[in-house]
């Protein structure tokens, strides 16, 4: 088994003043810490599923992810900005510092967060809704390791955040 390692989030979150909708994941993977962005991981599906919903190619570039978050005035982020952490594992997470959520909200239109996954949520509900008095709405997890959604099925389920 991996030992602990301490690391922080090097990138920033997207999102732009007309941002309604705030994406939360837990923390970088090992994938997405080396890539220097999010869902860097080739197995995870969040891409799919936002190309999916949005009917738009599948982006292949940090700058057209960007792109069809902001055309679509979705913002993402992680809910931690620091922790220690044993690979890309969320089970392992500990000593964990939040992000400054608030403050992004306070720079955008933000009108619903979601949690991509159980641990996102459980994480923001601990450390951040006393803080933003906002919240977070759970969908299922785009990671390779929820086996039991297939991409229709995630698909379908993420609908909502276009509504």
């Amino acid at each position: 088994m991996s030992d602990y390692e301490t690391h922080t989030h090097e990138f920033a979150p997207v999102y732009d003043q007309n941002s309604r909708v705030l994406i939360l994941g837990t923390f970088p993977s090992v994938k997405s810490r080396e890539q220097c962005f999010y869902y860097g991981h080739p197995q995870n599906r969040f891409w799919k599923v936002l190309a999916a919903l949005t009917e738009c190619p599948l982006p292949n570039s940090i700058a057209a992810k960007k792109e069809l978050l902001l055309s679509h005035r979705i913002a993402i982020w992680d809910v931690i900005a620091s922790c220690d952490i044993i690979g890309s594992s969320d089970t392992s997470i500990k000593h964990v510092v939040p992000a400054d959520i608030p403050s992004l909200l306070q720079k955008c239109s933000i009108q619903q967060i979601y949690g991509n996954g159980a641990k996102a949520c459980q994480l923001y509900d601990k450390y951040l809704l006393s803080k933003t008095g906002m919240p977070i709405r759970k969908l299922p997890s785009t990671s390779p390791a929820n086996a039991a959604f297939s991409l229709e099925r995630l698909t379908e389920s993420w609908r909502i955040i276009l509504s």
